[in-house]
């Protein structure tokens, strides 16, 4: 056996293998990566779930306004639990602050009401959240995915040969690959 084609062979052992090895990694990383790139419209973290809605009966205005009446005004919500202050940033609008950050904001006068329900979005927000590397033992892994991703391009590079090779079309899209990065770097 030549030695060019015991390379290639082992070149797509390592491939094939590091490449299932870490595609649970890419697709983790590609998932959130693109929620993070599209922050401005989707909130990987939270969940926010906006209301708006009438209350028909009367409401006391700041000086009037009592815990009771506050928690009585959640119950139609399913919040009445969740209830930890309120208070009026202007005179006739009080906000209602919630436990896990929901919150409801009341104008008194009028009975225009706006409730905010926020829930966490635990799996897409924990994916995000290696993006920010969370500890030293995720360094340690991510330094080995990046390795092995450094592992899976060259060994891609060894794999074809001739025409479709490194040589050839690869040698094309290779440099195809690296310009359209450094455009966006540079130029854009």
């Amino acid at each position: 056996m030549k030695w060019s084609s015991s390379l290639r062979k082992w070149s797509r052992t390592i491939h094939r293998d590091v490449s299932f090895f870490f595609s649970g990694m890419v697709l983790i990383y590609a998932i959130s990566g693109i929620v993070m790139n599209h922050r401005d419209s989707i909130n990987p973290n939270y969940s926010i779930e906006r209301r708006e809605y009438r209350i028909s009966q009367p409401l006391p205005g700041k000086e009037g306004m009592t815990r009771e009446q506050v928690i009585q005004l959640l119950q139609p919500l399913g919040e009445a639990d969740h209830y930890t202050k309120f208070y009026f940033p202007r005179p006739d609008e009080m906000k209602v602050f919630l436990k896990g950050g929901s919150n409801l904001v009341v104008n008194v006068r009028t009975g225009q009401a706006v409730y905010e329900s926020v829930s966490r979005r635990w799996f897409l927000g924990s994916m995000a959240r290696l993006h920010y590397n969370p500890g030293r033992w995720w360094t340690y892994f991510a330094d080995a995915f990046a390795v092995g991703l450094i592992l899976i391009t060259l060994t891609g590079f060894l794999m074809m040969k001739g025409s479709k090779g490194l040589w050839g079309r690869g040698g094309i899209e290779l440099v195809a690959g690296i310009l359209v990065p450094l455009l966006f770097l540079f130029f854009f």
